[in-house]
């Protein structure tokens, strides 16, 4: 916990446990219990990842990490009420394959880079998307400028709209009626993109019009919300964490991120304590008992 919630070095961890607490421990000893706490925490772990397929909806993203001076990715796939992490050689849709499999039928809300389209159910992120647009305006040209202003601005009225519907004060009816005039003009932007001069602009405009259903997805599905700021949070204790420690040496120790980051994060989201379920892992482990359950309760 001081480790992957704290984030302290191994060598803090030992100094930490022995001035404050009077428990002697050495660094070594700092690698030798994480060992045990992944083996405890592991079977928690692959239920949480088995369960991914079954989920109506998800917010998956990805960032860079180092293991043994290598490049990996570090992904995250967010559910309602728990998150998977998970440490792979490569960002490639495989990863997608091995934790979703042919059995998920849910949607995704994303990015657009390419290896989630082999999904097929989508939510393109709009924040991401408004990005897009003020680097249009960003440009210089004055076409792409006016182009990325409008869009922009189509984008600040859709999250209005959607402020409006998670305060409560309008219906998921009155979401979606106001949303038309929104889509009807960013379709109609994106069309008029298509004949830039600019071939960044074009090829994006392109892009978000060809696939233009990935943009609506959340007016069609409860539950889904038009970013993937679920993602993003998810991943930011993770980013932090791997500044500091400029990612792991071995195989091993990104078990423990990958696992440690999903206790964490989960009992986060089901409002439980993590150090008590850590403990009770640990302790489950040592007795040879069952590991307990990380799987939401409703």
């Amino acid at each position: 916990m001081l480790m992957a919630f704290y984030r302290q070095s191994k060598r803090r961890t030992a100094d930490f446990l022995g001035t404050l607490l009077g428990q002697p421990c050495c660094p070594a000893l700092t690698v030798k219990i994480p060992n045990q706490v992944t083996a405890a925490l592991r079977p928690s772990y692959e239920a949480l990842a088995a369960e991914l397929p079954t989920q109506e909806h998800l917010n998956i993203d990805e960032t860079a990490t180092k293991e043994e001076n290598g490049k990996a990715w570090l992904w995250t796939f967010v559910a309602r009420l728990f998150t998977v992490f998970a440490v792979r050689a490569t960002r490639e849709a495989t990863a997608l394959g091995v934790f979703l499999g042919d059995a998920f039928q849910g949607v995704v809300a994303c990015d657009r880079a390419k290896m989630y389209w082999q999904v097929g159910r989508l939510q393109w992120c709009w924040a991401h998307l408004k990005r897009d647009f003020q680097a249009m305006i960003d440009r210089g040209n004055p076409r792409s400028k006016w182009l990325g202003e409008r869009l922009r601005h189509a984008a600040c009225e859709l999250f209005e709209h959607w402020a409006d519907y998670r305060a409560g004060t309008i219906t998921r009816v009155a979401l979606e009626r106001r949303m038309g005039p929104v889509r009807r003009k960013v379709e109609r932007l994106l069309l008029r993109g298509m004949q830039s001069n600019n071939n960044d602009v074009r090829g994006t405009c392109r892009e978000l019009y060809e696939y233009r259903q990935w943009l609506w997805t959340f007016l069609h599905h409860e539950g889904v919300e038009p970013t993937n700021n679920a993602g993003e949070r998810s991943l930011r204790h993770a980013v932090i964490w791997r500044k500091l420690s400029f990612g792991t040496q071995s195989a091993s120790g990104s078990r423990l991120v990958e696992t440690m980051l999903t206790a964490i994060e989960t009992c986060r989201q089901q409002r439980r304590n993590a150090f008590a379920f850590v403990t009770a892992a640990v302790e489950a482990h040592l007795a040879h008992q069952s590991a307990p359950s990380l799987l939401p309760t409703v």
